[in-house]
């Protein structure tokens, strides 16, 4: 069985990605902003709350920026954005990748479409997901609330009830929701990041701030209303995680869904519905699974 790291709260939330998922290098020497650059952004916003509410706490967003080529440019172009207090930069190799990634507890890795030691990052109990752009323009993303939606299976969840339907089909994946309706199922490569986003959430909550609050969470699964719906909502109760939103879409697209959370990240373990939200201008991550080839 996966084990999956979990670091200790009172520390950083840290999310390491490669430059070219934040700064995409144009002509030359110029860069513009890459795929995850409204994520940044947003979660820089979280940061200013939480440092005003909890000046002395380090329970804030760590940006880790790895660098592979050793540029110049990158400190420069965090400068202008003012990111240089929430992004340290790292040059690493690839074989000290994984290493250096354990040793910071990071909670999320983000790979570019090319990858960069993704597969053993995830093989090492760390989440990971390589990161797509939109073809057409990127949905315009709220810049004060930062929100993140989550596939169920193979992400939140382990991918035991996928692989049922695999094996089984529908009406065998149902009946076996049916009888394991009340068995929680074992967590995925994501649970510990959700649990990350969540104790920040309720630290902002603990202030008051619920309707407003700079933190949503989305659950959007292609689960229906029935049984496989309801076992999803009680897994999730049993770890004690509360999202703001679910929606059990019972095999439906989830891009119109998508459309109208306008989240500034989705992770899905299947390349159909990261295309789905590709096409409606969502920034989506195709979530690696262990010693996947």
């Amino acid at each position: 069985m996966q084990i999956w790291n979990h670091s200790e709260s009172g520390g950083p939330v840290t999310i390491a990605m490669l430059s070219e998922v934040l700064f995409k290098k144009q002509s030359g020497r110029a860069m513009s902003p890459g795929p995850a650059f409204s994520f940044v952004k947003a979660l820089q916003a979280v940061n200013s709350q939480l440092g005003e509410l909890y000046p002395e706490s380090e329970e804030l967003f760590k940006v880790i920026l790895i660098d592979v080529d050793s540029s110049d440019s990158l400190e420069k172009v965090i400068k202008e954005h003012k990111l240089e207090e929430l992004i340290t930069l790292l040059s690493v190799s690839e074989d000290q990748l994984v290493n250096e990634l354990q040793q910071k507890n990071t909670h999320l890795y983000l790979a570019d479409e090319l990858g960069l030691k993704a597969q053993e990052v995830v093989n090492a109990g760390i989440a990971a997901a390589v990161v797509f752009t939109p073809k057409k323009n990127i949905i315009p993303v709220s810049e004060d609330q930062l929100r993140v939606a989550f596939d169920g299976d193979a992400v939140l969840f382990s991918n035991e009830s996928e692989l049922e339907f695999q094996r089984a089909g529908l009406h065998g994946y149902l009946e076996h929701e049916r009888q394991n309706v009340e068995t929680p199922m074992t967590e995925g490569p994501f649970k510990g990041f959700l649990e990350a986003l969540i104790r920040l959430q309720k630290k902002l909550h603990n202030k008051d701030l619920y309707k407003n609050c700079p933190i949503r969470t989305y659950l959007v699964t292609s689960r229906g209303a029935g049984c496989d719906g309801y076992r999803a909502l009680n897994t999730l109760h049993t770890w004690g995680l509360e999202l703001d939103e679910a929606v059990l879409l019972g095999g439906s697209k989830k891009g119109p869904t998508l459309e109208k959370i306008r989240p500034h990240i989705f992770f899905d373990d299947q390349k159909c519905h990261v295309d789905a939200a590709l096409e409606v201008g969502t920034v989506a991550c195709l979530v690696l699974s262990p010693n996947q080839q």
